[in-house]
């Protein structure tokens, strides 16, 4: 048989097969989740729970610390997307579609500030929120996520701005509108995958962080789920089912936001200036 004739059949169950190795832990910890705690360390262990329970998910939403955590994590990680994005815009308009002194400097300043990791840098960001009396506060978290993932989010929308025609700009010039008109009007809706894109990965990337919440957020109630839920297992107390169902319920948002916003990414590419 040849490749043609096979290829049909071979593509679909290798991309089978390449999603059950990305889901498999997901599968793993949501079965977990499913399973009384003294189970999960039963020896052997079993692929299936033994006794299928849900207990763990009304136990984590009824905790008062749970809704603390979770509220902090959409209120940082909303607030941090907001303020990455509305900087962003501007930022990589100018420097993609304007001549100005310094510009290869700045954008590869842009991209430097890309190899420095949080955990380099936390010693640091704690005694300077620490002098300004910020330690232990939403804002604190918010302007270190906020800085931390300006850089790339005006990276990605500075190629998308520099791969428009210059001829939209000269037309929408001569239609009246400003610099300011022709950015919201014209250049944003055709760079709206680009928008959707630097969304999605500021909003995961501050969703996921965990090294500077830990450092700057010593109260229970204020911090995040990437801090709070490994509460769930010390050395006194270990409910991993209920860390297995939150963890469940960490990844929901995420998955939310990328199913309500997923259609704008295919319909941007179609989005024009021209009525």
């Amino acid at each position: 048989m040849s490749w043609r004739q096979i290829r049909p059949v071979a593509l679909p169950i290798f991309g089978l097969l390449v999603a059950v190795v990305f889901l498999a832990p997901y599968i793993v910890m949501l079965l977990d989740s499913l399973r009384p705690g003294s189970e999960a360390l039963a020896s052997p262990p079993t692929f299936l729970p033994q006794h299928w329970q849900l207990d763990a998910y009304g136990e984590i939403l009824g905790d008062s610390r749970f809704q603390n955590w979770l509220k902090t994590s959409l209120l940082v990680s909303l607030a941090s997307t907001a303020i990455v994005i509305l900087v962003a815009i501007p930022a990589a308009y100018f420097s993609a579609r304007f001549k100005f002194p310094g510009k290869t400097a700045f954008l590869f300043l842009v991209l430097v500030t890309q190899m420095f990791a949080p955990t380099s840098l936390v010693v640091g960001i704690y005694r300077e929120f620490f002098e300004l009396s910020m330690v232990n506060t939403y804002g604190a978290l918010i302007l270190t996520n906020s800085a931390f993932n300006l850089a790339f989010a005006v990276w990605i929308l500075h190629g998308f701005f520099a791969a428009l025609p210059r001829e939209l700009e000269e037309a929408a010039e001569l239609d009246g509108n400003g610099r300011l008109g022709t950015m919201l009007r014209v250049m944003l809706p055709l760079t709206l995958p680009g928008v959707v894109t630097a969304t999605i990965f500021t909003f995961i990337a501050v969703w996921n962080e965990y090294v500077v919440a830990l450092t700057l957020m010593q109260d229970d109630d204020k911090k995040p789920l990437t801090v709070g839920i490994s509460s769930y297992v010390t050395g006194y107390d270990q409910n991993w089912d209920q860390l297995f169902a939150a963890s469940i319920v960490a990844i929901v948002p995420v998955v939310v936001l990328f199913a309500v916003i997923e259609k704008h990414l295919v319909g941007g590419l179609t989005a024009g200036s021209v009525k």
